[in-house]
């Protein structure tokens, strides 16, 4: 009997030890309550530790960061400019136990986000321009190509003097102290899409298909221009070409005429009366066929190598 007993009470020992015992991990923080209510300080490093069994409990919330993500919306900007802005955040549960009595869970705390950087988000966004938002830094824009207008920097009417980031972290600076009276801290904000509402979205659309259409028509307007700017110096290289070729054939020619009429000088000078039968026998060839009809006079000097063969007057009409 004592030793069912002494059984007994060993199990009631384990069951009790197990039941008592807890592990928070790396990746956890834990609170533990009695009866509802926190009890004792948090557990925010690793190890096992001890609790009374069925009457306190763990509760655990990560230590880790996590993610906020904001629900997208309309906001207009100081210029009256609606945007669509998404955006999202990253914190953290650094007091566990504060968090625990205000918020409870993690579904309540994003929640609390959502009021609380959502409000601020749209609260900076209305009191600057659209350009404050959009842009970071002055550098000059090369978005735009070359030819619309002679100055590029004309269309760039003002600079920033916020710009995104200090936007941003105004935001942090409203909401941080509002999170942290729930153990959070924010560790990061970021805008993830900015984007013009879908009306706006047409009219610049249009804009930018107008402008699209006005460099082209530049850039066609250039290359129309440099055609024939291309097709004139073709021209003028053209009859250049044709003129000197013209200038050469000319001299050969001349140089050619200059030497036959050499050689036809030398020619009369060793034997003009040679010389004077072959050319009246070239020109009967030039002047003269089967189908030629030539009336003549008898003492005509043409037909004079013709009456030394004995031909007569009658004989010359063919």
């Amino acid at each position: 009997m004592k030793s069912k007993i002494l059984a007994g009470f060993l199990v009631i020992i384990i069951i009790g030890f197990f039941s008592g015992a807890y592990v928070v991990d790396e990746t956890e923080q834990a609170i533990i309550t009695q009866f509802g209510r926190a009890v004792g300080e948090a557990k925010t490093s690793p190890g096992l530790y001890f609790k009374v069994p069925l009457i306190q409990q763990a509760n655990y919330f990560p230590k880790n960061l996590l993610q906020w993500d904001g629900d997208p919306g309309q906001i207009p900007t100081l210029d009256k400019t609606y945007i669509w802005v998404d955006t999202f955040a990253r914190w953290k549960i650094v007091d566990p136990l504060k968090f625990f009595q205000t918020v409870n869970n993690v579904t309540s705390a994003l929640a609390r986000l959502d009021d609380i950087l959502d409000a601020a988000v749209r609260n900076y966004i209305t009191s600057y321009p659209l350009l404050e938002t959009v842009r970071v830094t002055n550098r000059k824009l090369d978005t735009f190509e070359v030819g619309i207008g002679d100055n590029q920097e004309e269309r760039i009417t003002r600079n920033i003097s916020t710009g995104r980031k200090q936007i941003i972290k105004q935001v942090q600076e409203q909401a941080r102290p509002k999170l942290a009276e729930f153990g959070i801290q924010l560790v990061d904000v970021k805008i993830k899409r900015l984007n013009y509402v879908e009306e706006v979205q047409q009219s610049v659309y249009s804009r930018m298909i107008a402008e699209r259409k006005q460099i082209a028509e530049k850039f066609r307007s250039e290359g129309k221009g440099e055609a024939s700017k291309i097709a004139g110096n073709r021209e003028k290289e053209l009859k250049k070409i044709t003129s000197e070729a013209y200038k050469i054939s000319q001299e050969i020619k001349g140089k050619a005429d200059a030497e036959a009429a050499a050689i036809y000088a030398e020619a009369l000078g060793r034997d003009p009366q040679f010389y004077s039968f072959i050319k009246t026998l070239e020109i009967y060839k030039e002047t003269m066929d089967k189908n030629t009809s030539l009336i003549l006079s008898t003492d005509s000097e043409f037909l004079q190598y013709l009456k030394d063969y004995g031909y007569s007057g009658s004989n010359l009409q063919k």
